[in-house]
């Protein structure tokens, strides 16, 4: 853990920073501006779906594009009436494997600018120190009630509840000594009614634990391997949650009548392995190079077109390290 430099806005105190360094997680309440940094991101993503049902409605995929509802009802719509997947469309990744040349991402300037956020930066910097690279290991997770979704979306943590891990579980081994931070963000109230986060404090002071490849690409840690006592982390807009790459964390289902929907993104210094080298990262912020920042996201949308284009062409690397014939996966 760094602080940041010297006269310079310091959003964490240091009994904050104690506290991530003693339990492994800090929730820091009304770090972001909801207007300035989550509400361009809505308007984004309003949209954005926009676009897409108006797609699907030109296909015959859809018969209608429930224009007079609102963004969380037109999700649970799809969800309960038609077998689309609106989870990729708006993710700010790519899928780990069978990825072609229209598989579909999103890279939007308000998303981008959220990335970069000052506020956001501010508060990394307290972390990792000033030199911050963007980590490609990065989602938005738009879940509706558990009760709309068919039994094809059991397996996706993007739409379906978050099993078991910890960060480090789930990216290349190469990247064990970096320094990964996750950060943790709601558009939505989120509550333990509609799926909050939950940690397991100090959980981080241990070795990384056994996690087990299960369905679609994802593993989960036995509950058998939980050291500790799970603690739920409801959180408003303008909340953030930071963890470190060895955090045990999960979600809770979602058995409220709407959406829950957040963000989960990555920082680490500049220079230090990411985790998945073959999805393109940037340079959020440098003290020492400012000229090696990305502030365009137009280039930041080209640089994952790019790797859309030789993934399309080249087996996808999935990373794991995991057995799923390994004692304690049974």
């Amino acid at each position: 853990m760094c602080k940041n430099r010297d006269n310079q806005n310091q959003p964490l105190s240091d009994q904050q920073l104690t506290h991530f360094v003693n339990e492994g997680y800090l929730v820091a309440r009304e770090l972001l501006d909801v207007d300035l940094d989550l509400q361009p991101v809505v308007a984004e993503y309003e949209a954005k779906l926009d676009t897409i049902l108006a797609a699907w409605q030109a296909e015959g995929l859809i018969a209608e594009s429930w224009d007079e509802l609102s963004f969380g009802e037109r999700i649970t719509r799809i969800v309960s009436e038609t077998d689309l997947d609106y989870s990729q469309p708006l993710d700010i990744s790519l899928p780990l494997s069978n990825v072609t040349e229209s598989t579909p991402f999103h890279t939007g300037p308000a998303i981008f600018s959220l990335l970069r956020s000052p506020r956001l930066l501010a508060a990394v910097e307290q972390f990792i120190g000033p030199e911050i690279y963007s980590n490609p290991v990065q989602h938005v997770r738009i879940k509706p009630p558990e009760s709309a979704l068919p039994k094809g979306f059991s397996n996706n943590s993007l739409i379906n509840h978050t099993p078991w891990h910890q960060d480090m579980g789930v990216i290349h081994k190469e990247a064990d000594e970096s320094n990964i931070l996750t950060v943790w963000l709601c558009i939505t109230e989120a509550t333990e009614e509609n799926g909050c986060m939950v940690v397991v404090p100090r959980s981080h002071k241990g070795h990384l634990a056994l996690h087990c490849p299960i369905a679609g690409n994802s593993v989960t840690i036995p509950e058998s391997r939980i050291t500790g006592d799970p603690l739920p982390v409801p959180m408003q807009p303008g909340d953030v949650l930071f963890m470190t790459s060895t955090t045990m964390h999960t979600s809770l289902r979602n058995v409220s009548d709407g959406i829950r929907w957040s963000f989960d993104l990555r920082y680490n210094p500049i220079g230090e392995k990411t985790g998945r080298p073959w999805f393109p990262g940037f340079v959020a912020q440098s003290v020492e190079n400012p000229e090696a920042e990305l502030h365009d996201a137009d280039d930041w949308g080209e640089m994952w077109e790019e790797t859309r284009r030789y993934l399309a062409s080249n087996q996808t690397p999935v990373p794991t390290r995991w057995d799923a014939n390994a004692i304690g996966c049974a």
